[in-house]
């Protein structure tokens, strides 16, 4: 019996200071499903984090449970037993000779090439034994005619070479919209994927109008995405959250997790959106 490959996506900010289009993915085997599905929930039930957790949610009051969360979270990540992705673009680098068509529907082709190239699906071989691939995307943010076309065009994937040739099927009938309140993996990916966008977007930074100092809210996010910075920095020493994660392309399938920047292949550089040189600049962190 063939196992199954369970993706779940989930999308944030569209645009952003810095960076925009920001996808995430979470990738767990059927033989690990029930253990990472449980333990999650027995860590966010002894938290007492109530129905869903969100990245919006955090409060100051709520960072060190979020905080331990995280902390299970990347526990499963290192163990291999949870993979996560996270891509996005920066308005540093715009796309040319986009048709009307492309700029329309480019929320749905960015998510596509997301789920077809952020996982290195193809480096899988069959050699591993055949896997059957089911999506879960939170609920699209379109009309029902948009999304259902998006999902058809995804479940065209399994008709393509690279995935025949990794043993991996997917049906049409195994991609679907759910609520994340039912899915405790595609809470935590939330909460990864909002603390990305928040850094890369300098929103750490932010000061309340009107204010000297940073708000309670910010400095409690600003804390949960410095551990799980430092979480991902026992995987990746050398982790940069602003560039692709380094590696060869078949680590795109084996790393427990990684980051894409996505770089359109016709490209303009904007120099207005460039980022201001500070006095003694670093990395990002």
């Amino acid at each position: 019996m063939s196992r199954e490959l369970i993706l779940y996506c989930d999308e944030s900010d569209v645009s952003g200071k810095h960076f925009a289009n920001f996808y995430g993915g979470a990738l767990v085997e059927s033989v690990h499903l029930n253990e990472v599905t449980d333990t999650l929930l027995s860590t966010k039930d002894a938290l007492n984090l109530g129905a869903e957790v969100k990245w919006q949610k955090i409060s100051e009051a709520y960072a060190g449970k979020y905080v331990e969360l995280m902390t299970t979270t990347f526990g499963l990540v290192a163990a291999g037993k949870l993979k996560i992705r996270i891509m996005f673009t920066q308005n540093y680098y715009g796309a040319v000779q986009l048709s009307a068509t492309e700029r329309e529907n480019s929320f749905f082709l960015l998510y596509y090439q997301f789920v077809k190239h952020a996982f290195g699906l193809q480096y899988r071989t069959a050699k591993q034994e055949p896997a059957h691939l089911r999506i879960y995307f939170d609920q699209l943010p379109d009309t029902n005619e948009k999304c259902q076309a998006f999902r058809n065009y995804v479940s065209g994937l399994s008709r393509s070479r690279t995935f025949r040739q990794a043993g991996i099927t997917l049906k049409e009938d195994s991609i679907a919209e759910v609520d994340s309140k039912q899915h405790v993996i595609l809470q935590c990916l939330d909460v990864v994927l909002g603390s990305m966008q928040f850094r890369l977007n300098e929103k750490h930074r932010e000061i309340p109008k009107g204010a000297h100092v940073r708000g309670k809210r910010t400095l409690a996010k600003a804390r949960v995405y410095k551990h799980i910075n430092s979480s991902i920095r026992q995987i990746h020493p050398n982790f940069n959250i602003g560039i692709s994660t380094d590696g060869e392309p078949k680590t795109r399938w084996s790393h427990p997790y990684r980051h894409w920047l996505f770089k359109p292949a016709n490209l303009e550089i904007r120099p207005e959106y460039a980022k201001r040189k500070r006095k003694s600049p670093a990395p990002a962190t």
